[in-house]
């Protein structure tokens, strides 16, 4: 394999025996240890016990178990006397990363779908199944960890057969981790994806599917070729931008996919749902950020960046993202990849208003999308407010029915649809509220449904709402950053709730703290914070009580100078812990 790849000419391979395709599964199904045995079997890594998730090169990967990032690998593999080439996309599971999924699908030409032997068929199944469906691409169906003692893989065949209309006998069984029918899949590979459709003779088309920042290349582009023929030295143009650029180099490694080395990069940018703004520590590092920024952006091309500024903590973004997770594993890479140390306030959706006709001219347009909480508009001059909604589809034992449509109900959804797709597991669907689900509604499910339930959502476009601006007041102060939109509804319990989790969150002062929930001028809520009090009258043994209280009034009034003029320092932890609920 090693002499195949110093000798290898891209140029001369034949096209009919390349086979482009994804691993896509649900999250803990197998995917990374499946591609651990493919790149063993082939050659491309030595056969150990080490390899444990080779393509999982993040440290947060490494960290929390899981794929954020889709990794490319090319691999040698002879079947029948010849030579195939084997371009796999280890992809990620978790639906935070879905977008990392259709980049993915959209470079192959066939997908492998891996289904737990034991879970089944679950959410994030069906939402990679539908995505490779609509792409037109050749499913193989495989049923992973056949060697679990709970394993039933007849059970999960016929879950495929009834929800994916895939015959039984098209499905594979293999174990991953043992290597148990792995070469099957292989074959399978070759034998039903078919290969690109594409000639040397026509013009040059390209797709950049994923890219990266090297410290020695400059910016790295994975791309998958269409027509045509690419060489070092040759100028190719963004049909994005319109750009010209200069390939310096192009390579095949035995773990990364066709590279292209380009001088600049922009991709078209996923639909974010959550939007937080991020700020450095010290304003003297804004440079250094924004620089980390724009590389790590090049990597994950799903994340919006727009320029904001708070009164507060300085200049900063307001940053888009596909989830909670997602949002985390950024800062955490930030963090590990760059040193860098930030501030991130409270996560909001996109809502839009609709405004009144007498005041267009002020806003140039009739329909804006607040990105921002703090920018909301006034109720005088919008005609109405619309909440982002999104289709959710859980997957569950029937032992859990009861308590997924009460905390369903809780969050505002409405159920369109409930099928058994075996003898004991449900598949609900419901129209959810998008700010009801994107923070803590996946642990409370998993929570309700003792881990056996999953979840998945697609957008499903914007439904007028009552929704008004809930600001925060630390001593009678607005803290902008805190500051939320909240269904009128929910406006007391919502405003109660956040009063009572900044309460624990807020660190005691030398001076009382008054903690406010108010909709306009109008306290809704209100939590105090104790100040730390010295005993002034342990000096005092006797006396007169007057002088007893001539020092507590003292200190009393110092407390209250102190409140004026002390500055609330708010963990940077607390911004997104105010907004997680528990439901009852």
């Amino acid at each position: 394999v090693n002499a195949l790849f110093r000798s290898f000419n891209m140029s001369k391979f034949p096209v009919e025996r390349i086979r482009n395709f994804s691993i896509i599964a649900h999250i803990d199904h197998g995917k990374s240890t499946l591609a651990d045995r493919l790149l063993e079997l082939t050659g491309a890594i030595a056969t150990t016990d080490k390899n444990k998730q080779v393509l999982d090169k993040l440290q947060v990967e490494r960290e929390r178990g899981i794929t954020v990032k889709a990794q490319t690998a090319s691999l040698f593999y002879k079947y029948q006397g010849q030579t195939y080439l084997l371009n796999l996309i280890d992809t990620p599971g978790h639906v935070d990363f879905s977008y990392e999924v259709s980049r993915s699908i959209s470079a192959c030409q066939g997908v492998l779908l891996i289904v737990d032997a034991n879970q089944g068929i679950q959410a994030q199944t069906v939402a990679n199944f539908y995505l490779a469906f609509e792409a037109q691409l050749t499913i193989i169906p495989v049923i992973n960890k056949i060697d679990l003692k709970n394993a039933d893989p007849e059970r999960v065949e016929k879950q495929i057969e009834k929800v994916f209309d895939i015959p039984t006998e098209e499905c594979i069984r293999i174990s991953a981790k043992l290597g148990t029918n792995v070469e099957q899949v292989l074959q399978e590979v070759v034998k039903r994806l078919p290969p690109p459709t594409f000639k040397k003779e026509d013009p040059f088309k390209a797709l950049v599917f994923d890219s990266n920042f090297d410290h020695y290349r400059g910016v790295v582009a994975n791309i998958a070729l269409f027509g045509g023929y690419l060489s070092k030295g040759d100028r190719i143009i963004s049909a994005y931008l319109g750009k010209s650029y200069e390939v310096n180099e192009l390579v095949v490694y035995k773990q990364t996919l066709v590279v292209a080395g380009v001088t600049d990069f922009y991709p078209e940018c996923a639909c974010w749902h959550l939007s937080p703004g991020m700020y450095p520590m010290d304003q003297s590092d804004y440079s250094a950020l924004r620089s980390a920024v724009e590389k790590l952006t090049l990597n994950d091309s799903s994340v919006t960046v727009q320029r904001d500024s708070s009164l507060a903590l300085g200049a900063g973004w307001r940053l888009g993202f596909l989830g909670l997770l997602h949002m985390e594993v950024f800062n955490q890479r930030l963090e590990q990849e760059y040193n860098a140390s930030v501030i991130v306030t409270a996560p909001t959706v996109p809502y839009k208003a609709i405004l009144s006709s007498a005041k267009l001219i002020k806003h140039g347009k009739e329909e804006i999308t607040i990105v921002n909480p703090a920018q909301f508009p006034d109720r005088s001059v919008v005609k109405e407010y619309l909440e982002p909604m999104v289709m959710g589809t859980i997957i569950t034992p029937d032992d859990y029915i009861g308590k997924i449509m009460s905390i369903c109900l809780n969050r505002r959804a409405v159920q369109k649809n409930m099928v058994y797709i075996d003898d004991h597991r449900v598949m609900m669907k419901y129209l959810f509220p998008l700010n009801e689900i994107v923070v803590d509604f996946y642990d409370l499910l998993k929570s309700m449904s003792s881990g056996y339930a999953s979840f998945d959502y697609e957008d499903a476009g914007y439904q007028p709402a009552h929704v008004i601006k809930m600001d925060i007041l630390l001593n009678g102060k607005p803290v902008e950053e805190l500051t939320t939109i909240v269904h009128k509804d929910r406006a007391y319990s919502a405003g109660k709730a956040m009063c009572e989790r900044l309460q624990d969150a807020i660190p005691r002062q030398m001076f009382e703290i008054a903690v406010q929930a108010a909709i306009g001028s109008k306290v809704i809520a209100r939590e105090t914070i104790k100040a730390y009090k010295k005993n002034v009258l342990a000096k005092c043994y006797g006396g007169d009580i007057t002088r007893k209280m001539k020092l507590l009034k003292k200190q009393a009034e110092g407390k209250k100078k102190m409140r004026y003029i002390g500055t609330v320092q708010v963990p940077k932890d607390a911004f997104i812990n105010v907004l997680k609920r528990k439901d009852k």
